[in-house]
């Protein structure tokens, strides 16, 4: 603290975020500048398949679906990023959005992780769209080359509307005659290579990506607004979360949970790291329960893998004992208690899916964790499964998510190499300085590129002030109540959170404090100096600064707004004076007595903006 160091540690982490964010916005530009295509409002088909669906739509849902309609129908090609717990109905929109791009004559390409997946959705879309003019079919390596050379024949042809399947998609023989919609079902799941062969595919193609849990770089792009955001956290109605427990290896546990589950008529999953022991430990657990058990992994042929999983969700096996194959969109509503051996191998995501494989239905649903003794692991395995434990709530995907980015920082924007930046300075920091550059590239290198419509609101605004703003320790004494009370105040972003803030606050204490209320005005102050895009206010004693940005090039002052603001100051020399120092320009009030003033004329400075 105090030396240059950390001036240059920023300076040279914007530097390096600088080309990272360069090359991402070049990416956007690229898309905007691209005239998409803009999709027709529903038709009758579209009514009729949402009409169709067994379940009533979740709020969440419902508007997840109205936001994807929307972008498809605008003319920018859409980039959206759904998230939503396991089971919470992601499937279901992904279906309506291929139906209303097929129902415009396009294509849809549907990329997910894993075979079994891919012959899981194919199943899915094909009952779901069963009686209309859709034709569904999936590319995996369960098919031979001269079925799959069938299907790309048929792709080229659009004798093929919605095709599914893994990597496989992103070859060089798969061509779509006319692709309208691609979805992304897991995107963390696919390598660095596959996402770059995406980057061209998505130039002037809407894009929708469906997640339980985002990984850090694809969560914080979207937290930062490169990306449109819908997140689903209401679960279905009758729906339990699934209890969670972390134990070291038992067998005897091991015995009752498989035998209770079975015992009530119910199916088990066995999830086993690897595949060079994994049969030893199925014919342990036949033994030891006296269950009928099958093995899939990897490594199987695919026709056995198929006829495995087949069977296992007709019901003919009681115990799956597998590796993380079924970690993905697995959908076995008998299935209601799944144990994952030797659970630390595993990452948080991962572990978060598996246990979405389980309590999908109405029946309480159980997770064991197996993992040796919690003090011979390293801290990040420890954070992870207790992480697990403690987030076992329905619709707890997004604060897995937000753990995870916690764990594993940011990582690059773009590509394979990881940044060191997030451990060097701070997430907090890093997100600041991204934000900041981002901000200053649109500006300056990308002006005019992506037409935005710019605004001067500031970043940020600082209230400096001799008043006394502070909570009162006679009106909440337990201080750590206080602090986690400043943190809420410093992410209040808008009048009705504020309010809702104020009535939580006179409903767990009592009435405000005057002291605690003017702390709250000074919230509602920094919202009007940011869309003044001023950068700091002073107030000491009955005068009041206002600080417009010190860098000349700064867009406030090249706005119609500024001059809007500079004729008010004009029109009214009772109330302020105009002062331009070296660095920027001051305007200064006399007379503010107190914060309600200083409120008051700053209302009426930007009420001239609309003016």
């Amino acid at each position: 603290m105090g030396s240059g160091r950390w001036e240059k540690q920023k300076l040279t982490t914007k530097k390096k975020v600088k080309d990272i964010a360069r090359e991402l916005i070049a990416l956007y530009a690229k898309r905007k500048a691209e005239p998409g295509f803009a999709f027709t409002p529903d038709s009758y088909l579209q009514t009729e398949l949402e009409a169709s669906f067994v379940y009533e739509d979740t709020p969440d849902q419902a508007k997840s679906t109205e936001d994807v309609k929307k972008d498809m129908e605008s003319p920018s090609p859409m980039d959206r990023l759904v998230c939503g717990d396991v089971g919470f109905g992601k499937t279901e929109i992904a279906i309506r959005a291929a139906h209303k791009a097929v129902c415009d004559s396009k294509q849809v390409a549907v990329l997910v992780p894993t075979t079994i997946l891919a012959h899981q959705h194919y199943r899915t879309f094909r009952k779901r769209l069963e009686g209309f003019p859709v034709n569904v079919d999936y590319i995996n390596r369960f098919k031979s080359k001269k079925e799959q050379k069938i299907t790309l024949d048929k792709l080229a042809e659009a004798k093929v509307d919605i095709l599914i399947g893994t990597h496989r998609l992103v070859g060089k023989d798969v061509k779509f005659k006319d692709l309208g919609l691609l979805i992304i079902d897991e995107e963390q799941k696919f390598g660095v290579a596959v996402k770059d062969k995406l980057k061209q595919l998505r130039v002037n193609v809407d894009t929708l990506t469906l997640t339980a849990t985002p990984i850090p770089r694809t969560l914080h792009f979207s937290l930062m607004g490169a990306r449109d955001l819908s997140i689903i956290n209401t679960p279905p109605p009758n729906r339990q979360p699934v209890e969670t427990r972390l134990h070291t290896f038992d067998k005897d546990l091991i015995k009752d949970a498989i035998q209770y589950e079975v015992g009530r008529g119910g199916q088990v999953f066995f999830v086993h790291h690897r595949v060079r022991d994994i049969y030893e430990l199925a014919d342990m657990i036949e033994e030891l329960a006296n269950v009928s058990v099958a093995v899939a992994h990897g490594q199987m042929e695919g026709a056995d893998l198929e006829k495995v999983m087949v069977q296992f969700m007709e019901g003919d096996f009681d115990v799956l004992v597998a590796t993380s194959i079924i970690e993905s969109g697995l959908d076995i509503p008998n299935a209601n208690t799944i144990i994952i051996n030797n659970a630390h191998m595993f990452g948080l995501s991962d572990l978060h899916q598996m246990r979405g494989r389980v309590g999908r239905s109405n029946a309480k649903a159980y997770c064991y964790l197996m993992s040796p003794a919690l003090s011979s692991l390293t801290d990040d395995a420890k954070m992870r499964l207790r992480t697990l434990e403690e987030y076992a709530d329905l619709g707890s995907g997004f604060q897995v998510a937000m753990k995870d980015l916690d764990i594993r920082g940011a990582g690059n924007l773009l590509g394979g190499e990881q940044s060191g930046f997030i451990s060097e300075i701070g997430f907090e920091m890093y997100h600041k300085i991204l934000d900041e550059t981002i901000r200053e590239l649109k500006d300056e290198e990308f002006k005019g590129v992506l037409n935005e419509h710019r605004i001067i609101e500031s970043r940020d605004a600082v209230i400096d002030t001799d008043y006394n703003l502070v909570i009162p320790d006679y009106y909440i004494k337990n201080v750590p109540e206080r602090l986690s009370l400043y943190t809420a105040i410093s992410k209040l972003e808008t009048e009705v959170a504020l309010k809702e803030f104020q009535e939580n606050l006179k409903d767990r204490f009592g009435v405000l404090p005057d002291v605690f209320t003017v702390l709250l005005e000074t919230v509602r102050l920094k919202w009007k100096a940011m869309k003044l895009g001023l950068e700091k206010i002073l107030i000491r004693g009955d005068k009041m600064k206002l600080y417009f940005p010190s860098d000349p090039n700064a867009f406030v002052y090249q706005s119609d707004e500024f001059g809007k603001v500079l004729n008010y100051v004009m029109v009214n020399p009772n109330k302020f004076n105009v002062k331009q120092t070296n660095s920027q320009l001051v305007i200064t009030s006399l007379g503010v007595d107190d914060i309600y003033e200083a409120l008051g004329l700053l209302s009426e400075m930007e009420r001239s903006l609309i003016a």
